[in-house]
């Protein structure tokens, strides 16, 4: 089943065509992987599709009908969760502070409800299989895994559909990427359909189904990872890149 269907998506930033005329599908349960150069339009893409950026042209296709743009609301209607590279957590606080930032509980209409943020947070990081020992501890001091495993159960606090990830393991250690990986294909056997956008082809092919490969705004190619290698699709980005010049 497709979840998600862009057609002839364009994005202008200026003189900056970032997206010309996009086409792809977001397949139900797969991992969706977008590949490509820096400047080829791959963020631009997923900030589309979170609503925080309006395209040109084209229309969004989902099981609810076709948007020619959504907004951040509209997108989380829909079920979409996106966790950015920065993560957007507040270092100076604590694990289930940032699960529920913004949407803290309340006891009473005007006392905060920590007991309840504790036990869900806990709840929720258990059912991701993401380890955070000490829940009270600031999050500035908690591993590059253990912060994106966190941001990722904040997306996931309430339920969604598809969850766009940009860059999940960027700055990270052999020993924390292995971990969000591991993460990510958890997520998978569970049933959550995901968009992956990342530099590096080769965890690409480590845990996504499909690759769509972006050259200049637009979409090269659209291949299923066990029919390509990671070696294919670098070769197939640098003759395009050659054939543009």
């Amino acid at each position: 089943m497709t979840l998600l269907t862009l057609k002839g998506i364009r994005k202008h930033f200026g003189p900056i065509q970032a997206l010309d005329g996009v086409d792809a599908e977001i397949v139900s349960g797969w991992i969706t992987a977008i590949v490509g150069d820096n400047g080829s339009g791959k963020s631009t893409l997923i900030k589309i599709l979170s609503g925080n950026l309006e395209p040109d042209s084209g229309t969004i296709c989902t099981p609810a009908g076709g948007y020619p743009r959504l907004s951040i609301r509209q997108s989380i209607e829909l079920g979409i969760r996106t966790v950015y590279q920065d993560l957007s957590l507040d270092n100076y606080k604590n694990s289930y502070e940032n699960v529920f930032l913004g949407c803290e509980p309340m006891r009473c209409g005007v006392l905060i409800d920590r007991r309840t943020m504790r036990r869900e947070t806990r709840r929720l990081l258990d059912q991701l299989e993401i380890h955070i020992p000490d829940l009270e501890l600031p999050v500035r001091n908690l591993s590059g895994g253990q912060r994106q495993g966190l941001a990722i159960a904040r997306a996931l606090r309430t339920p969604g559909k598809v969850l766009l990830l940009d860059e999940p393991t960027a700055a990270m250690g052999i020993r924390e990427s292995h971990n969000t990986l591991e993460l990510l294909r958890r997520l998978r056997s569970q049933g959550m359909t995901q968009v992956l956008v990342s530099h590096n082809l080769y965890q690409v092919f480590d845990v996504a189904d499909r690759v769509v490969v972006m050259r200049a705004g637009r979409c090269i190619a659209d291949v299923m990872t066990a029919s390509s290698s990671p070696e294919a699709i670098h070769t197939m980005i640098l003759q395009q890149e050659s054939e543009e010049r």
